[in-house]
């Protein structure tokens, strides 16, 4: 059953909250659409105006620019998808077996988590694959930090750390290895697509290879 969700995504990253009109969501759902289609570099306001109907002055009063834009699209996925972890780990008492779901989830293996009316959840996936580390590997990181606007994400890996310290209370490193694990999903999943010789995968679909991949590093370090 698919449904809808609302996330509060920091007010620094918008002008207008683009959740409160029809509009504002006419931009973030076709926005999504034209950075999976085009990438981020070719991603243009004039572009997503022509898509929309509308002017680049009407998305220029939601969003000062398309660094802002893609990082609140980023930051809805990352909620998105702590608030899926959640929900698929709640009933679930073993730890190990918590892990297991989680590595499902952040895969997007079987579509485990493809379940929202509110955007296109695989094209979204896409572009975290290929686009998310534009909005931290920046120079300016440091000052945009202060801000705040990484939060969900971090309060992801803080998720995830937090189920690994349950099946290994000892383990020394749970943010570092959640982050890593956030992270290994995209590039090795990008990499399988574009550059295979970057990994061991002998032409199996990505999602399960990545799948089997994270396992393989997750349960030899945690048992």
């Amino acid at each position: 059953m698919n449904f809808q969700l609302k996330f509060k995504v920091n007010e620094k990253l918008y002008l207008k909250d683009p959740e409160k009109s029809e509009i504002g969501k006419s931009i973030l759902k076709h926005a999504i659409e034209l950075i999976f289609e085009t990438g981020f570099e070719h991603f243009t306001f004039k572009k997503l105006a022509l898509k929309i109907n509308s002017t680049e002055a009407t998305i220029y009063r939601y969003f000062s620019s398309k660094y802002k834009l893609l990082t609140y699209i980023l930051n809805w996925y990352w909620s998105y998808l702590e608030f899926m972890s959640e929900l698929k780990t709640s009933e679930i008492k073993i730890p190990l077996e918590k892990l297991e779901k989680i590595l499902e989830i952040i895969t997007h293996h079987n579509n485990s988590c493809d379940e929202v009316d509110d955007y296109d959840i695989c094209k979204l996936h896409a572009i975290v694959i290929s686009e998310s580390s534009k909005s931290y590997l920046v120079k300016e990181v440091d000052e945009i930090s202060k801000e705040m606007v990484f939060n969900p994400l971090e309060s992801l890996c803080k998720c995830i750390s937090e189920i690994i310290i349950q099946a290994k209370p000892d383990f020394p490193y749970p943010v570092s290895i959640a982050s890593t694990l956030l992270e290994t999903a995209h590039d090795q999943h990008f990499f399988s697509e574009h550059l295979p010789n970057l990994t061991d995968n002998q032409k199996t679909e990505p999602k399960t290879y990545v799948l089997g991949y994270l396992k393989h590093i997750t349960f030899n370090l945690i048992k």
